[in-house]
């Protein structure tokens, strides 16, 4: 994932040749499945089938011919985006050369051209901790490539309050007027309350979590003596990491942190997308396109693929036993 942040045309260069062009072949019919439009045309009328939708059935026709039948809609495909990126301090953090900003943004950039290209349009609310930055809903390369710059432009904050995602969520709630597809993307270390307010979003919009992570979230390996620093508080402690008791707590409060986190998507409706600094960007989108498939499946009375079911109760964490 590794390339030059401050050069937003030459990073979106390659992402078109390395991830979008391929996504936009590997996905084809699953793209319905990812960016489903919100509104609905009449095509056509006929003859009521089993199984169909009840509540479909034109009662006008119906009491014309003495013979049920039902409404056929196209979906209308077009699609308004917001992506709401949490750009608190605790988002520049990486344990290899990628850190969870670099994630981010190359994330950014290709949902947004992938969404563009086909002329939807997408906006976005960047969030740094102490203020916020509104980019309108647009479609066009151009549009995508002022994304990128303005998140990596924005410069990384040393110190800054402790990040509130629901009051972040709630003010982009009073911008984002027409009913959309929202992604949320965050490592989600906030203060407690945001699942509250992710249910608000995901019941005026259609909501998807996107939630960075990096393997020293997870677990500590045996590094020795330590200095770990809050990064929104500046706050500093050292940690023998070399004590297998302490590192055996960090993975269990790690754990709880996850399954915490994990049901909170699950109680607000929404569907998470994990985005790690280790993971290729392509196997990502894929494995989420699968697993939004097979729940459009599921809600339609289909079983649910054997690949992907352990998916489906949320996705792995690549947790284990410290060193």
């Amino acid at each position: 994932m590794s390339s030059s942040p401050h050069q937003p045309e030459a990073l979106l260069q390659r992402l078109e040749w390395t991830v979008i062009r391929r996504l936009d072949g590997l996905l084809q019919g699953d793209y319905r499945t990812l960016f489903r439009g919100f509104g609905l045309d009449l095509a056509d009328l006929r003859e009521y089938q089993p199984f169909d939708e009840v509540r479909h059935i034109d009662w006008n026709v119906t009491a014309r011919t003495q013979v049920p039948h039902v409404r056929i809609y196209n979906e209308d495909r077009d699609v308004t985006a917001w992506l709401l990126l949490d750009l608190s301090p605790s988002v520049d953090f990486g344990s290899g050369p990628v850190s969870k900003r670099q994630v981010l943004g190359e994330f950014a950039a290709v949902l947004a051209r992938l969404l563009t290209r086909r002329g939807n349009k997408v906006g976005a609310i960047l969030h740094n901790g102490l203020d916020d930055f509104v980019l309108s809903p647009a479609a066009g390369r151009r549009h995508v490539l002022h994304l990128v710059e303005q998140v990596f432009s924005r410069p990384r904050l040393l110190r800054a309050p402790q990040t509130d995602l629901a009051a972040f969520i709630k003010r982009s709630l009073a911008i984002m007027r027409r009913r959309s597809l929202v992604f949320v993307v965050s490592d989600f270390i906030s203060m407690p309350g945001w699942e509250r307010a992710l249910s608000m979003l995901s019941r005026r919009h259609e909501g998807i979590g996107v939630r960075l992570v990096d393997p020293l979230d997870l677990a500590l390996p045996d590094l020795g003596l330590l200095a770990f620093q809050d990064p929104e508080t500046g706050e500093q402690l050292f940690v023998d990491t070399t004590d297998k008791a302490f590192r055996r707590r960090f993975v269990a409060i790690a754990a709880k942190s996850e399954e915490a986190q994990m049901r909170a998507f699950a109680g607000a409706g929404v569907d998470v997308l994990e985005l790690s600094t280790r993971e290729d960007l392509i196997d990502a989108v894929l494995r989420f396109a699968d697993l939004r498939k097979a729940r459009t499946r599921l809600a339609s009375g289909g079983g649910m693929p054997a690949h992907v079911g352990s998916a489906a109760s949320g996705p792995a964490t690549g947790m284990g036993e410290p060193p």
